[in-house]
């Protein structure tokens, strides 16, 4: 029993780490959206009354821009509200023109960003333009949406030159009626585990003073940097630039985008680690204990198999014998294990991306490695039992 036990126990562990694994490997081939090589994120706190309105926002922005840009191997920098896979707000919309049926037509993630963002993070424009210093306070105002949005709002129509209602009742966010000039590629958000959610992003120099006050006071805004080199290298001269144009305001977090883009599947690789160092103490307990239980039986059974060899059993028989009575409760361990894992799936579904939670590929697999090892485990006994000498076990008590 205790060896059926360790053998089943081993297979669910195994079955948990191959989904796992099969889960870190399709995290690793998702396409995020954007390109987060060189790419440095620092975080600024906008305190105190300065900053209130727009424009000082927009000038300490585009201040800050230039100042950057200045930097040998630095290629481009933007400011923004929001960093990719790091979660940002979200507001209702109403698409202009378009009856309701409810409070809204939809809702998105609402995204501010300075001119150049989307060349920072590579992220492709689909149709339209992107926004430039001329979208400013007094301009028209403008707004582009990701391809999420516009497939799910847009099914059969265009939505450039359409216009939208963000935020109607929110208050202080309420951002009012914009034209879409501009569709760009999706980015996650949230985790590479999630689909990509619907986007509005809207320049930072055409919020109303009362919604950039709001957004000022929720917490720090981040400054995004595409270097040419490792960004690390340009971190102190980024650093001293954008603290002195800001007058001398603190900056953190500091990291780049590999890191958060790491830091984002940070769980799922911790849970794979754990639980494949736990499934492999299982497997290696489950050989040892088939192993030490047919070793010990053929001790136990050295007369016996005396007096077969010496009634003309061949080797090979007495070999399939003791192989036989050890992969029986190996078999009988995977059949327990199988249907453990199968009813365990439930459990362990959440944290699965790419890979159903019943893999054929890995209930399959799993339980061919693991009778592979008990094999070898039982084979080294089976072949001790073929060397025993008929004239010596018969002299044993």
């Amino acid at each position: 029993m205790l060896v059926v036990v360790e053998m089943a126990l081993a297979l669910v562990l195994l079955i948990g780490a191959g989904l796992l694994l099969r889960t870190f490997t399709a995290l690793r081939q998702v396409n995020p959206g954007f390109n987060p090589h060189n790419v440095l994120t620092l975080r600024m706190l906008l305190a105190g009354p300065k900053f209130q309105k727009t424009a000082d926002v927009a000038l300490l922005a585009r201040l800050g821009t230039e100042r950057l840009k200045a930097v040998p191997g630095v290629e481009s920098a933007s400011l923004s509200c929001c960093v990719p896979l790091e979660g940002g707000y979200g507001l209702p919309f109403i698409i202009s023109g378009r009856p309701l049926q409810g409070a809204s037509s939809g809702g998105g993630r609402y995204q501010i960003v300075s001119p150049g963002y989307f060349g920072v993070f590579k992220v492709p424009l689909i149709r339209g333009r992107e926004f430039t210093d001329q979208d400013a306070f007094g301009a028209q105002q403008v707004v582009i949406i990701n391809q999420t949005l516009a497939k799910q709002y847009w099914k059969d129509g265009d939505p450039l030159g359409a216009q939208i209602f963000i935020g109607k009742g929110f208050g202080e966010f309420e951002d009012g009626l914009r034209q879409i000039v501009g569709i760009v590629g999706d980015e996650r958000d949230n985790g590479l585990n999630n689909n990509p959610p619907p986007t509005m992003y809207v320049p930072q120099a055409q919020l109303p003073d009362h919604f950039n006050a709001g957004v000022v006071g929720l917490g720090p805004l981040a400054w995004v940097v595409r270097t040419k080199m490792e960004p690390k290298l340009l971190q102190r001269e980024i650093e001293k630039e954008l603290t002195e144009v800001s007058g001398g305001l603190a900056l953190t977090p500091i990291r780049t985008m590999d890191e958060i883009v790491s830091r984002s599947t940070a769980e799922t690789d911790f849970n794979a680690l754990v639980l494949t160092i736990f499934a492999g103490l299982a497997l290696v307990l489950a050989a040892i204990g088939i192993y030490g239980l047919m070793a010990y039986s053929v001790e136990q059974r050295t007369q016996e198999i005396g007096i077969r060899l010496a009634l003309g059993a061949g080797p090979g028989s007495v070999r399939n014998m003791v192989v036989w009575h050890g992969m029986r409760l190996a078999v009988a361990g995977v059949i327990v294990g199988v249907a453990s894992a199968l009813a365990l799936t439930k459990i362990i579904a959440s944290f699965l991306y790419g890979v159903q939670a019943r893999d054929p590929m890995v209930f399959i697999a799993v339980p061919i490695v693991l009778c592979a090892v008990a094999l070898f485990a039982v084979w080294l006994p089976a072949q001790r039992a073929t060397r025993v000498s008929p004239v010596d076990a018969l002299r044993c008590e």
